[in-house]
């Protein structure tokens, strides 16, 4: 959105993300006029920075009404989703993709109005879980974001659970959400050539589950599993190999945490469906390719 003064708002699309997401939208070659896409969409991405309540949106957006109600059809057609993919799919086409691949989880807080949703019989999607991805824990609701990014910090793949949800549990459906479609023919690209996680992956069936796709693999041992081996003598057999260079790029995952989370609304969850909740995710990490390419 531009300000009477030609100056770019701040909270909203630049130009650049604007020219990468428009053309994704769908128009309606039928009905009367709406409001300006450029302006409904700034008013989501105005929501998911600020956090603030879809009512409170400023009128220079238009209708609350009318962006709430074209930000929950996006999230439920997929959009947000396939826009993301379309990012990564540039970026793969010119070798921008660094597949040195960490994976990680946060925890994120839920909203007292976020936890009041309405659990009636019949009335929740197919696609949509009964518990709307809350957990539940001494800190009250949560939800976790798994996330796989690439080694420049981007977003590759993101899963909701609930809170309380352990992340090895978690890490195979995970990587297998990662799918870079082709700028040409062929099939989208889901291996990594290396995965890189932290003691919460270390489980043998995860090893296993990588040594099988072949993507090699940088996760460090638990205490526990080095006695166990140890105390077998022979029979525990040899170490995992472990690279400590390769480790210390983990924090890559972290940085693109803190990048998420500068959006309110991600960083608390207001939205009530897990749907709305992963598309404003799905949204960011789109904001955040943008930025690079």
């Amino acid at each position: 959105m531009v300000d009477p003064g030609g100056v770019v708002c701040r909270h909203e699309l630049t130009d650049q993300e604007r020219e990468l997401f428009t053309p994704l939208v769908p128009r309606a070659k039928t009905g009367r006029p709406r409001v300006e896409d450029r302006r409904v969409i700034n008013g989501m991405v105005y929501k998911i920075r600020t956090g603030i309540s879809w009512r409170d949106l400023p009128e220079r957006y238009g209708p609350w009404k009318t962006v709430y109600t074209r930000f929950r059809r996006y999230a439920l057609d997929g959009l947000f989703t396939r826009a993301l993919q379309q990012m990564q799919a540039r970026a793969d086409a010119a070798g921008d993709i660094d597949w040195l691949v960490q994976i990680d989880s946060t925890i994120v807080r839920a909203h007292q109005h976020a936890a009041a949703t309405g659990r009636k019989r019949g009335t929740l999607r197919q696609d949509e879980p009964d518990d709307h991805v809350f957990g539940r824990s001494r800190g009250g609701l949560t939800t976790k974001i798994h996330l796989a990014c690439d080694g420049q910090g981007r977003p590759l793949a993101v899963m909701l659970t609930a809170g309380q949800r352990h992340d090895g549990v978690c890490a195979r459906p995970l990587l297998e959400r990662i799918r870079v479609p082709r700028s040409g023919r062929g099939r989208p690209r889901c291996r990594p050539d290396h995965v890189v996680a932290d003691t919460a992956y270390a489980s043998r069936g995860f090893r296993a589950y990588l040594r099988k796709r072949g993507i090699s693999h940088t996760i460090p041992e638990k205490r526990d599993q080095q006695r166990h081996r140890r105390n077998r003598g022979r029979d525990g057999g040899r170490p995992p190999r472990f690279d400590p260079d390769i480790y210390r790029r983990r924090n890559t995952v972290e940085r693109c945490f803190n990048q998420l989370k500068n959006s309110d609304g991600i960083a608390t969850r207001y939205d009530k469906t897990a749907t709305s909740y992963e598309a404003a995710v799905c949204l960011a990490s789109f904001l955040l390719w943008a930025r690079s390419v």
